[in-house]
This record gives structure tokens, sequence and C-alpha cells, in this order.
């Protein structure tokens, strides 16, 4: 049987001699995307997060978090491949797998077409890319994308402030996945250019940020904000994920209370976390409720 060979978005090159039998995902949306390529019963072991599409992965092994996989439990499994992201897994438990011999796949999708570039990847790196569902599935995906680009922007977009944490109150910048996708449905992030500021202090205003060499290779695509910031970025819509903070009912009072005018139109609103942040095949499915939430938004 021909190899499989695939190069990862930390531009590693993965070689697999056979389409694998055993998967570990690490990542929740890739647990989804797997059982939507037709895979899902090559999924030996999962993290407490994946848990979708319900139905399919309840009786997959648990092994840990994103943030504190159990390597060990992930060994003796003795999988085929471990399907990681950059963002959401730790750099040492990625590092310890591969220094143990476990071939892991690592991906960083930052848009929705990367996302959809990386779901025709896993197909392939699967080995099931020529099924005749998966590349109707693949098909739909890039069709899909497609679309999306060339609404792009066809109205005025809406403004839009999208927490991801009340306390303290954090946001995503325009260089992440979620803003990206809330740009596609007609949106713009009011905190895309911000990124965040070292040490906290500094991210709150109170004093200088660390310069780019003390930073290093710290994340910065998500600013610890203000809610004096909020408000003077004037949102016309505010969305409440219930991922990775499960946004309440007092959470959105808070942000009621505000003078802006998405409390003035009530476009203080809810919406699946899922939507916003779990790139490839789940990705399909929130294009359009989200357009549906900023549309509703543009009309008031």
């Amino acid at each position: 049987m021909k190899s499989i060979r695939v190069v990862d978005d930390r531009g590693h090159s993965l070689t697999l001699r056979a389409p694998p039998g055993r998967v570990v995902s690490l990542v929740p949306s890739e647990t989804y995307s797997v059982v939507r390529l037709g895979a899902g019963s090559r999924l030996v072991g999962r993290t407490e997060y994946c848990v979708a599409p319900a139905g399919a992965v309840e009786g997959i092994e648990v092994v840990g978090g994103t943030k504190n996989a159990d390597v060990d439990r992930i060994v003796a499994l003795q999988p085929d491949l471990v399907l990681a992201n950059q963002e959401e897994n730790t750099k040492g438990e990625i590092h310890r797998l591969e220094s143990l011999g476990v071939p892991v796949l690592v991906s960083f999708p930052r848009t929705f077409a990367q996302g959809i570039g990386h779901l025709a990847r896993l197909a392939i790196a699967l080995g099931v890319q020529d099924d005749e569902a998966v590349r109707a599935l693949v098909a739909e995906a890039y069709r899909t994308s497609r679309e999306a680009e060339a609404r792009r922007r066809e109205r005025p977009p809406v403004r839009v402030f999208a927490p991801i944490w009340m306390d303290p109150l954090m946001t995503a910048s325009g260089e992440t996945f979620l803003s990206d996708v809330l740009d596609l449905v007609g949106a713009e992030n009011v905190f895309a250019g911000r990124q965040r500021r070292y040490p906290l202090a500094a991210d709150l205003g109170k004093m200088s940020p660390l310069p780019p060499e003390r930073i290093g290779d710290r994340d910065v695509r998500y600013p610890r904000v203000t809610l004096e910031e909020v408000a003077s970025r004037q949102p016309e819509l505010i969305v409440l994920p219930d991922e990775p903070h499960p946004f309440t009912e007092s959470d959105a009072a808070i942000f009621r209370g505000l003078d802006i005018p998405a409390a003035r139109t009530g476009q203080v609103v809810f919406c699946d976390g899922k939507d916003l942040m779990w790139p490839g095949a789940r990705s399909l499915d929130g294009l359009e409720r989200l357009r549906a939430l900023v549309d509703a938004a543009r009309s008031r």
C-alpha cells in the first residue's frame, strides 16, 4: 500500500506507512471532523472536551484535557496517529509524544479557509480522500468557503464585540479563527487591531507594555480589555459564546448596562461557541447561524 505523506501547520513532514487505524484526538474540533469524515470508528482516545457529535464519541476513552493530556495513557493506546493543535495543546506534551515515536499531526488554522484546507488534509492523512461521501463533504466545504468569500463585505459590516472570558474580560484579535469567521459573515471585530500587552497592568492601560523583544513567542492574539474599552469602540452587536467561558444572563446584564448601540437595540445575544471557534467540518454548520445574528443586528 502506498504510504501517506502530509505536512502539518508547523511545516513538519509526516509519513505514514498506511492509513492510521488507531487515532487519538486531542482537539474537540478534530474529533468532530474525524467522525464527519467517516473515520469515527478509528478513534481510540479523546479529551474530556471532545463531546461532539453527540452519540458518536461517548464510548471513546478519555485521555485527559486539551492542556493536560495524559501522555502515558495515550502511548498505551498504541495510536498510529495523534491529532493536536498548536493553540489548544501544550508544546511539551506534543514534543514528548513525538520523542516516544508517536506520529503527531499539528494543525493551526486561523481562518475559515485554512480550516477547510485542514479538513481536506485530514482526509488525506486518514486515507479516506477518495471515499464518495468524503469527497462530497470536502467539495461542499470548499464551495461554502468560496461563496462566503464572495459575500464577504457585500454590505457595510456590523461592529461586533465577541468576548471569550469574563474575569478577566478577554477577547480575540484579528489574527484568529473567531475574528475571520465573524468577518466572513459581515461583521467587523472591534478589537481586530488590539494585541495582548504584557504584563497584565499594561494590557489594562495602567503601565507601559514590554517591548516585542521581551515578549518573545508569547501569544498576543487574545487581549484582556476593560469595559471602558468596549464602550469606547461602540459595538452594534455583542455575541456571548457558551465556551470557553459559559457566559450567563448576569454577564449579559453587565454589557446591557453600557452606553453602546448593542445595548440600546437589544443586540447583546448568546451564541454557540462552536460556531465561532471550531474549524473544519463543524464550521460549516455554524456559518449561517452567525450570519443570521449579524443580519438581525444590521436591521435594527
